[in-house]
């Protein structure tokens, strides 16, 4: 896995060039897609760059993986069917019976239930924290965690966690920092330069950014926990197939256009918000008035297009809110070219019902897209009454 990308040239140069080699055969400036099985070996055992089957490696494949190791600052990408296929094969990879986890307090539903009604029963235990106060971790490590995990901003309540100071305890505790950076992206924030063991993503969010493909990603800050992770990728094969794959690589090649004009959007949707008589709080880390303001701006490039909001008139208001937008399409995921809007509590977040986890009835999540910010807030103005 090449990993010379990650200090030449800038972000937007990377995103473009790495992993994206010209075809030697016919010079084609896009990777091909390899929709193939298994490949001709001249000789048993003897391998064309070291592909025999597709789950093992494809070649496209190869290209977004080296591609995501680039864009991170990693020193290994590897991509899976989805986010959560990626989530169980790295903690298949770092835990064992017996170990423990420390969890955000706002994590992403579909993390939360893979902990708590697939992991556990493997016999790892977690403990809920409060990640934006590193002193909460501190308390909730004990000697059995291996893992520390980290969401920021947090998926739907926009939590802020410092990664370098809570990368800080993790070190102390002899514990792997991972982050999941779906929500910024790798363009607007680097955890591995500050201090992170293993990034995860949802690949179907900002990195495809067209709501057309699923796809998971991890990359390692570590070469060797890089392989690691590799054996498990082949040896449980969720791994992404070739036309995921070339998706997601067309995808990365506008994230930083895409991602300024997400966040440009956002900030206008979140300030309007702020004013509006029928909304009681706006969570979004752009406000100065949010408590993680300071820390994403340190972290943070921008921030973000993702915004969240609470409604007056609680759980029944709120999904009122949901079905009236016109522009804002009601559904799930997120970071795709157009605006989405869903209802937490009843939809994304369900999973979470009753937990430590449980969001709020009235809380609205908004996915804002690269529409005329405009059109987008004439939306939401007559959405909410």
């Amino acid at each position: 896995m090449s990993d010379d990308h990650s200090s030449l040239h800038s972000f937007e140069t990377r995103a473009i060039h790495a992993g994206n080699t010209a075809d030697p055969l016919t010079g084609a400036v896009v990777p091909p897609i390899y929709q193939v099985s298994t490949y001709k070996q001249d000789g048993v055992g003897g391998l064309r760059g070291g592909y025999e089957y597709s789950r093992s490696a494809n070649p496209t494949r190869t290209a977004l993986e080296e591609n995501l190791a680039a864009i991170e600052g990693g020193r290994r990408g590897l991509a899976f069917a989805s986010g959560l296929a990626a989530e169980d094969a790295l903690l298949r990879t770092v835990l064992h019976p017996g170990a423990h986890v420390v969890i955000p307090n706002d994590a992403y539903g579909g993390t939360f239930r893979l902990f708590a009604k697939v992991v556990q029963r493997w016999g790892v235990d977690f403990s809920v924290a409060d990640t934006s106060d590193p002193a909460a971790v501190r308390a909730a490590v004990n000697d059995r965690t291996k893992v520390i995990w980290v969401e920021t901003p947090s998926n739907p309540l926009l939590g802020i966690t410092d990664i370098a100071a809570v990368a800080g305890v993790a070190r102390s505790a002899g514990a792997k920092l991972v982050v999941d950076n779906t929500f910024a992206s790798p363009y607007l924030q680097q955890p591995i330069s500050l201090g992170a063991d293993v990034v995860v993503h949802s690949l179907t969010k900002y990195m495809g950014g067209h709501s057309d493909v699923v796809g998971g990603a991890l990359i390692a800050a570590d070469a060797e926990l890089g392989e690691e992770l590799a054996y498990h990728q082949n040896a449980m094969g969720a791994v992404a197939g070739p036309f995921d794959a070339w998706l997601v690589l067309r995808g990365i090649k506008t994230l930083p256009v895409r991602m300024d004009r997400h966040s440009e959007n956002a900030e206008r949707v979140a300030e309007m918000l702020t004013r509006h008589p029928k909304v009681t709080q706006v969570l979004y880390p752009g406000l100065p008035e949010h408590p993680g303001h300071e820390v994403a701006a340190k972290q943070m490039k921008s921030f973000g297009g993702m915004v969240s909001f609470r409604v007056a008139g609680g759980e029944e208001a709120a999904v009122a809110v949901c079905d009236r937008a016109k522009l804002f399409t009601l559904g799930e995921s997120l970071g795709g070219v157009e605006s989405l809007i869903e209802h937490p509590g009843r939809m994304t977040h369900a999973s979470v019902a009753g937990s430590a986890l449980e969001v709020p009835g009235d809380l609205v999540r908004l996915s804002v897209g690269i529409e005329a910010v405009d059109d987008l807030l004439a939306d939401l103005k007559q959405a909410l009454g």
